[in-house]
Order: structure tokens, then sequence, then C-alpha cells
């Protein structure tokens, strides 16, 4: 078993029936919504989830577990989602996989919020991961160059050879903005600027941090 699927399996023990439960997106997340699908069948698990992208949606539709949006919900229990970057204070980069506004809207509807990666995504600064930022495509040339004159170094995401759309059809732009001493100032500056719709600083949101190491699974709690 490999650190992703460890970590991913232990998340799920997180999950008891009658909760509302935030699905992740990504590598590490597809593990826990897999297993949750396993305990919904083999174990009688009662659990409403609410997905972070149309290929989780897509994912736990296959495996029989129970969805809502999360505008048919007050509130969402726990979410389990993973992440590309967590700095020491709990902050993190989201948003390789292109789902950081869902994500971002869901955890922010939630009583928790539990990453789970692997070692590797523990770092001292936020950054070395180029940070997405989602923005609208109508005068998103524009932005891209208010973002070089500001020595961002960004670059638009694709795909095939094409400009990758999100699930909600706008482009990402990625930064090279190494090293992010202070996110959430930084956020809210990205944020700040009209063409975007978000970005991914995730911060304030996360209570546990669940790491597959070599020899096993470690608990951080902030």
């Amino acid at each position: 078993m490999n650190m992703k699927e460890l970590v991913g399996k232990k998340a799920a023990e997180y999950v008891e029936s009658g909760m509302t439960v935030g699905l992740g997106t990504g590598s590490t997340a597809y593990y826990f919504v897999e297993e949750i699908g396993r305990r919904v069948k083999e174990e009688g698990l009662e659990i409403v989830g609410v997905t972070t992208s149309l290929a989780t949606k897509k994912q736990a539709e296959a495996l029989g577990i129970p969805l809502k949006s999360v505008d048919e919900v007050d509130y969402i229990d726990v979410t389990i989602d993973g992440a590309d970057e967590i700095a020491p204070d709990f902050s993190g980069i989201k948003g390789g996989g292109g789902a950081l506004l869902f994500e971002k809207i869901v955890a922010e509807q939630s009583k928790s919020v539990i990453w789970i990666v692997d070692e590797s995504k523990m770092v001292d600064y936020l950054g070395r991961f180029p940070l997405p930022v989602e923005v609208v495509p109508y005068g998103s040339l524009q932005l891209f160059k208010r973002f070089e004159a500001l020595g961002y170094k960004p670059t638009f995401r694709e795909r095939d050879g094409e400009r990758y759309l999100t699930d909600s059809k706008n482009y990402i732009i990625d930064l090279d903005v190494y090293p992010i001493k202070d996110p959430i100032a930084f956020g809210e500056k990205i944020k700040g600027m009209t063409g975007v719709v978000e970005q991914g600083l995730f911060t304030n949101m996360t209570d546990i941090v669940l790491v597959g190491t070599p020899d096993g699974v470690v608990v951080k709690q902030f």
C-alpha cells in the first residue's frame, strides 16, 4: 500500500454515520473516497457526500455514495481533502488539480477540515508549488500582464495544447512566487484583483493534517 492510499484509508476513520462529508479531489483524496464507498457498501455507513469537483462526483456516484450539492445542505460536518503544500501554520496551497474554487466553497461550509498528504507536501514556506489563480477568460491576458509586471512569473495552465478550463469554465494562471511568507495578506491581494475568481491559498481552515510516511500515518493537530 502506497503512502497516499495509506493516509486516504486512515482519513475514512474520521467519518461516522449521520455525517455530511465533503469529498475532496486529487490523487490522495481518491483513495479516501474509494474507502468511503467501500464502507457504504460493506459496512452500511450512512452519510451524505458533497463533492469538490465533477471528477469526484463521478467517482462517488459510481461507488454508490449518496450525494447532495453544497447548496442543498445547511453545513458539512467534515471535509477531507488533499493539498499541494502545507506550511507549519497549516496554511496551504491547493488547486494543482484545478478544483480550488469548489474546494474552497466546500471547505468554508465545513465545521472541520482535514487534509491528507504524503510527507513531501510538508514545507517551511509555501510557493515552490506554483500558486493557482482561477480567472475569468475575459480580460485574462490583461491580468496575466499585470502578474508579469509584479514579478509573479505567470503561466497559463494548459491541457492538450489548449487553455485548461476549470469545472466553472474559467482559466487558471499559475504563479511562481516562492517564498510566500504571509499567505493571508498575499491571498487577499490576489483575490482583490478584478478578474480573479479565487486563488489557491487556504488559510485558517484546517484542524488536522494526516501525513503519510514510510513508518505509517502521522496525525498533526494545530
